[in-house]
Parts: structure tokens; C-alpha cells; sequence
């Protein structure tokens, strides 16, 4: 999953607008609460969740999802 960094809270570029704080803050916190039950919820279905940030680097996200592919991927 990409999240976009002002739509989920990015710990190091979210920000919060000063108009209709409120609002906002109270949007951000429950776009968060959905990402963590929709994370607990494919993890239970056996899903791997991968979450990147708008702003990493694509080849670094794309790294860690193939090391994550690699290390789950069943021995035959």
C-alpha cells in the first residue's frame, strides 16, 4: 500500500493545516485507525502487508518488498 504522507499522518513530512484543524486532525487520525484494521485484517487473512510512504524512494520500496517476497516465498 502507498500512503500519502499529509492522508495518513507521515510521522516525518504529515503536517497539520491550521485551517479547519479540527477537521483535518480528526480525518488524519481516523484515515490511521482504518490503515491499523486493515493491516490487522489482511495480516489474520494471512496476507504480508506492505506499507511504503509517498515519499521514499521507489527502488529502495521496491527493494523491500522483494527481500519481503524472497524471504516469505515457500521452499520447494
Amino acid at each position: 500500500m502507498i500512503d500519502g504522507c499529509f492522508w495518513h499522518g507521515c510521522p516525518i513530512h504529515g503536517s497539520q493545516p491550521k485551517t479547519n484543524a479540527s477537521f483535518w486532525r480528526e480525518k488524519i487520525e481516523a484515515n490511521q485507525r482504518r490503515d491499523m484494521d486493515t493491516d490487522r485484517k489482511l495480516t489474520e487473512a494471512g496476507w504480508t502487508v506492505v506499507r511504503v510512504w509517498e515519499h521514499e524512494d521507489p527502488l529502495q520500496a521496491a527493494e523491500r518488498i522483494a527481500n519481503i517476497v524472497r524471504r516469505n516465498k515457500p521452499m520447494h
